[in-house]
């Protein structure tokens, strides 16, 4: 008998996480899905140990009238660094987190409980921030990451319906007394700004919703034209210089931005944009540093180095299989990086293909077909004519079918390269930061 599928939930225990646990687990009497409880434990509050406690006892209350729910936790170890916003650390941490307990439990899907009012709040910000469109487009509803599918089912629905809900079943939750603390810019919209807007404009809330799904809707173009134009000015090496500013310098600014962002896993600093734009067509070899990493320019390319990193933990075995359905990132835990894999018009691997991947060490006599027409040869002398740099050829080889698909620094093998009509990939493997 097949197992039930599992979904797991971000349960801080706060009205309206408890609110969407509450209606996830009426949803799955009929579904037949197991629904997990996620809950962190970020340290912050003299209180986040009754909070624990309270939502493993609401699990466990609701278990025995037969609701399919469990239970997981996980406190933090870590602390904000010098200097670090305390909301930043907390959000980065808590998601990490998630993603650990979820694939720990086999969910394939983690639901979130933003609402209607988190996203016109996420906006504001965003653009008191100076954010540019795809700070604007505010928290999708619906977004892969890691292999794992994370949702928010009620992003449309606004405060009031979900304040009603709680009413009408009388579920118990927690109030966090940090919310009412002033020091996070979110709580300093809530209290002084929010009342004030809402009673000059009644319709705040929907209409600044609204805006960020137009946003959204105009950042998913912006990244169907960058994947377009970095689609033939990227090979091996790096991403063409040239290449780049045959661009407008609105599409080089786009392309760029995207590109910076797939090589470093967040958004590039305007100010780095910027002096790239000034600097990067000079002639000879030159660097920039950016989050992690250097940025290099060398034989008209422009690559991303990492810092040096930290040994990996010893706890990690090496991943050997994987399956792959769709663009997104992967994070290899005992590989030590993330491959991630993104959708091009032509030149990659069909994503059928991908199915079921074996990932292997290098033994020797690997053999590469580094283009179309050319000869196969030797990793060896493959990785000798790109003159790749030692740190650019870890990473696992994969393969499909006993057939070599990927190599990290040199890419694609031409002989996998899809048909027209095809739907494809590619395929970079980036080391984890330290």
């Amino acid at each position: 008998m097949d197992a039930k599928k599992v979904v797991a939930l971000a349960y801080s225990g706060g009205r309206d996480s408890a609110a969407l646990l509450h209606a996830t687990l009426m949803s799955a009497q009929t579904s037949g899905c197991e629904v997990v409880a996620l809950h962190v434990n970020h340290g912050l509050s003299a209180h986040a140990g009754e909070w624990e406690r309270f939502c493993a006892d609401q699990c466990a209350s609701w278990a025995a009238q037969g609701l399919a729910v469990r239970f997981a936790s996980s406190r933090l170890s870590t602390r904000p660094q010098t200097g670090d916003s305390i909301e930043a650390w907390a959000r980065r941490e808590r998601y990490a987190a998630l993603r650990t307990m979820a694939v720990e439990h086999g969910a394939s899907v983690v639901l979130l409980a933003h609402h209607r009012r988190d996203q016109a709040e996420t906006l504001l910000l965003q653009a008191l921030r100076s954010a540019g469109v795809a700070g604007l487009a505010g928290m999708p509803r619906q977004i892969e990451r890691e292999g794992l599918v994370w949702m928010r089912p009620w992003l449309e629905k606004p405060r009031s319906a979900i304040e009603a809900y709680v009413q009408q079943h009388r579920i118990a939750h927690v109030d966090d007394d940090s919310n009412t603390d002033e020091r996070y810019a979110r709580n300093r919209l809530r209290q002084r700004v929010w009342p004030a807007l809402e009673e000059a404009f009644a319709d705040a809330e929907p209409a600044l919703a609204a805006a960020a799904t137009w946003a959204q809707q105009a950042q998913d173009c912006l990244d169907e034209l960058a994947a377009g134009d970095l689609a033939t000015r990227i090979d091996a090496a790096g991403l063409r210089i040239d290449g780049l500013f045959e661009l407008s310098p609105a599409r080089r600014v786009n392309a760029l931005r995207a590109w910076l962002r797939q090589q470093s896993g967040t958004p590039a600093p305007a100010s780095l944009i910027e002096r790239l734009g000034q600097e990067l067509q000079a002639s000879g070899t030159a660097s920039w540093p950016m989050n992690g990493a250097t940025l290099h320019r060398r034989r008209g390319r422009l690559t991303v180095v990492p810092k040096a990193r930290a040994a990996l933990p010893k706890v990690h075995e090496r991943e050997t299989s994987l399956q792959l359905r769709r663009a997104g990132s992967y994070r290899l835990a005992g590989w030590g990086g993330v491959l991630r894999v993104m959708r091009v018009p032509h030149g990659g691997v069909p994503l059928a293909w991908l199915a079921r991947l074996e990932l292997r060490e290098r033994s020797g006599g690997e053999q590469f077909q580094a283009g179309l027409g050319r000869p196969a040869r030797s990793l060896k002398k493959q990785f000798q004519a790109a003159d790749l740099p030692a740190w650019q050829r870890c990473g696992p080889l994969i393969y499909s079918g006993g057939q070599l698909v990927f190599v990290p620094g040199l890419g694609i093998d031409a002989r996998v390269i899809g048909l027209p009509g095809q739907a494809q990939v590619v395929l970079a493997w980036e080391p984890a930061q330290p």
